[in-house]
């Protein structure tokens, strides 16, 4: 069975898209911890970050600065974490959140965020794309 962020990316499921090439794809979290939290994954599903080919690590990772770059440009904070998980969902990703403390980096602590706020949200960080 396809993990949810494979649906995603076959167009099964919609996304507040962020950027996207060939082989990987960045949007917004609908349960983020704070406002600008995006995902990043390969668009080859492989559960296990450290599974994935050489190749394919090192272009997710400069894919995932790239990103970070515009999300910071975008939303107001002292910098973004990245914290790689890999446990809710079977599907190597990469988080990036926007922080101004340790706090914001909390798992525990989901923001409840409208789809009209997070479509507000990933047309912010476009710009700086």
């Amino acid at each position: 069975m396809p993990s949810v962020f494979t649906r995603i990316v076959n167009g099964e499921i919609p996304c507040h898209k962020i950027a996207e090439t060939e082989e990987f794809l960045a949007f917004l979290d609908v349960f983020p911890c704070a406002i600008g939290h995006t995902l990043v994954i390969p668009k080859q599903e492989v559960d296990y970050i450290f599974d994935l080919e050489d190749t394919l690590y090192d272009g997710l990772m400069l894919f995932a600065k790239q990103v970070a770059k515009a999300v910071e440009s975008a939303i107001p904070c002292q910098r973004i974490g990245i914290a790689v998980i890999g446990l809710e969902v079977p599907h190597a990703h990469v988080h990036l959140i926007p922080m101004n403390s340790m706090a914001d980096m909390n798992f525990n602590n989901k923001l409840q965020v409208s789809q009209d706020e997070l479509a507000k949200t990933a047309a912010m960080i476009r710009k700086y794309i």
